[in-house]
């Protein structure tokens, strides 16, 4: 179900972004806050969080960085603060939906919770940290954009959001599959209809209609990501069958002794710490199967493991440049264009914000269902 879902995703995003969705977006959001540098840095953080609720982070940030670095260039400003910026919403606003990050579709499909599961429980957490986000890093980065903000350029220099786009037919119709996406997710829990029947009926749907246009997006599908899935459910279900994550739950009950907070707390944190230096995917589908065994040794709610794994996994990510995919797709991005983002640099901005997010989730937690 998850590997379906996932493909059927990959294949309408490679349908957008071939119809200019992605970069249309983000100069029609310029262009109406006329260029400003401060409201840019915010309405692009906004713009990130919202986009991947319901598209793959790597995506979000691979158009949104490379925009960002055109706008840099023609505002003259540095788009570091920007990209940064950009990657931790990305990851932030994966965490809020079932679709956002690659382990909350494990964690959605494996445990059977719907998109609006999802939306209630970790989508509030998102969105209140959000907020408290946005304003640090404002924080951090004021100096450089008010000194940024001091010079501005007429909009008669700048492209037209119009000029994105490659094909009017193909762009109209990516707007539309788009949007059945998102009310297909929002109500499948009403409809009956599994995450795989949709993702497979949506790439059908794009391939369908985007005539000359097939082999481009089937080319372009990440099938290296899709193997990945395929061979991590055949190591993790191996580890299920020997018993070896059985053992795992026991062991953080012993050290928990029942405490249900304390469970919180180590799942919470032993998951953003993990998912900082370690692919966030295989350590979700790992983790599971042993909080499944923990919640039934131990007489928990499983729902409330399963949301601080999923708010540890997303967010954690975001410590290093190694910890996810968008991370990484940033900073190349960035290099690209002669923009080096060094180790120190990154973590001295991301980590404490890391930070500050896994402290409001388990607060969050703590105070909503204990």
């Amino acid at each position: 179900a998850t590997i379906i879902f996932l493909a059927g995703m990959m294949v309408m995003v490679e349908g957008m972004a071939k119809a200019g969705f992605f970069r249309w977006l983000c100069m029609t959001i310029a262009k109406a806050v006329r260029y400003r540098v401060i409201p840019i840095f915010i309405t692009f953080m906004i713009m990130s969080f919202v986009l991947a609720m319901f598209i793959d982070s790597i995506t979000v940030i691979l158009f949104l960085a490379a925009v960002t670095v055109e706008l840099a260039q023609l505002l003259d400003f540095n788009p570091i603060p920007l990209i940064l910026s950009e990657i931790f919403c990305a990851n932030l606003g994966g965490s809020a939906t079932m679709c956002g990050d690659p382990p909350n579709i494990i964690v959605g499909t494996s445990l059977r919770y719907s998109f609006s599961d999802f939306i209630t429980n970790t989508g509030l957490m998102a969105v209140l940290s959000l907020v408290v986000i946005i304003f640090y890093f404002y924080f951090c980065f004021r100096k450089e954009l008010t000194a940024s903000s001091a010079s501005q350029t007429s909009e008669k220099d700048h492209p037209s959001p119009v000029s994105a786009i490659t094909d009017k037919r193909a762009f109209a119709i990516s707007c539309v599959i788009f949007l059945c996406a998102v009310a297909l997710l929002i109500t499948h829990a009403q409809t009956g209809l599994t995450v795989a029947f949709i993702g497979l009926f949506i790439a059908i749907l794009v391939l369908l209609t985007s005539g000359k246009n097939i082999g481009h997006i089937l080319k372009n599908v990440d099938y290296k990501t899709i193997l990945f899935f395929i061979g991590l459910f055949m190591v993790v279900g191996g580890l299920e069958q020997t018993g070896i994550l059985k053992v795992m739950a026991n062991f953080i009950g012993d050290i928990s002794n029942g405490n249900l907070m304390l469970m919180i707390a180590i799942i919470l944190w032993i998951s953003a710490i993990a998912s900082a230096f370690v692919d966030n995917i295989p350590f979700a589908a790992t983790m599971i199967p042993i909080i499944s065994s923990l919640s039934a040794a131990q007489s928990v709610d499983l729902s409330i493991l399963a949301w601080a794994l999923a708010m540890g996994t997303d967010i954690g990510g975001s410590a290093t440049p190694i910890g996810a995919s968008a991370n990484v797709v940033g900073i190349a991005t960035a290099a690209k264009a002669g923009h080096m983002i060094k180790w120190g640099k990154y973590c001295k901005v991301m980590a404490p914000a890391t930070i500050i997010v896994v402290g409001i989730s388990m607060l969050m937690i703590y105070a909503r269902y204990l």
